[in-house]
This record gives structure tokens, C-alpha cells and sequence, in this order.
């Protein structure tokens, strides 16, 4: 399950996943970071099972969590099926059926690197 992590100055010099991790004992893997002298937020991906214990951990230290469960969309009007977001998604989301681009979304991990490469705007992650 991945999370979305948001916190503020108070919480931002503190080692949060460590903690987490610890406390929990459970392994914390950090997809992406955006994190400064002010405010981070990451996104992280916690075991299923974990997940509930881990949620309170984090939010015991004042971290704003919030479940990603909604993934990569891709707008088939949109999309000429080039082919670019196969060549540059690091955990293959896309792949070739019958000539066309598909996505399993459930391999998505929120990075936006597609996003960002599609010549045609056909591919969204929701807003957070």
C-alpha cells in the first residue's frame, strides 16, 4: 500500500520513518520525496499488513497520512499509443495488447514520470 506523508517544520528534522519503522517493525520503502526547511511530503509504500499500525505511528509524530489507492489514469482519446510512457515507467505499468498501450494500474507507484513524458497529455495521477 503506498502513503502520502505530509508534515510541517516541527515534525520535518525529525528521523519520522525510522521511528516508524522501528516502532512498528515494519520495512518503509520511500518512493518519492519533496521535503524542505518547512514542510515534506513523502510518498512511501508499507506491507498491506502493516499498514493500519504504521498509519498511527506516523500520525502520533503529526503527520498528515493519507491512502493512495487511486493510481495512474490513462485517457484512451487521448493517447496515439507511442509507446514513451513504456520506455520510461521504472515498474512497467504499461505494456503493448492487440497494438494498443495498456495500464495495469495496480503496479503504479505515483513517481509521475509518465505524466511528464506524455507527448499528449493522456495520462493523469488524481490529485492529492
Amino acid at each position: 500500500m503506498l502513503l502520502l506523508l505530509r508534515f510541517d517544520s516541527k515534525v520535518v528534522k525529525q528521523p519520522i520513518i525510522t521511528k516508524a519503522a522501528i516502532d512498528t517493525n515494519t520495512l518503509i520503502n520511500i518512493i518519492k520525496a519533496s521535503v524542505g526547511a518547512r514542510h515534506g511530503e513523502l510518498i512511501v509504500e508499507v506491507e498491506d499488513s502493516k499498514v493500519k499500525a504504521v498509519e498511527e505511528v506516523f500520525e502520533s509524530y503529526g503527520v498528515e497520512v493519507q491512502e493512495l489507492d487511486k493510481a495512474i489514469a490513462k485517457d484512451d482519446e487521448k493517447c496515439v499509443h507511442c509507446g514513451l510512457c513504456i520506455s520510461i515507467c521504472p515498474v512497467e505499468v504499461f505494456k503493448v495488447e492487440d497494438h494498443k498501450i495498456v495500464a495495469e494500474t495496480s503496479r503504479c507507484i505515483h513517481c509521475g514520470v509518465c505524466v511528464n513524458v506524455c507527448p499528449t497529455k493522456a495520462l493523469s495521477l488524481p490529485i492529492i
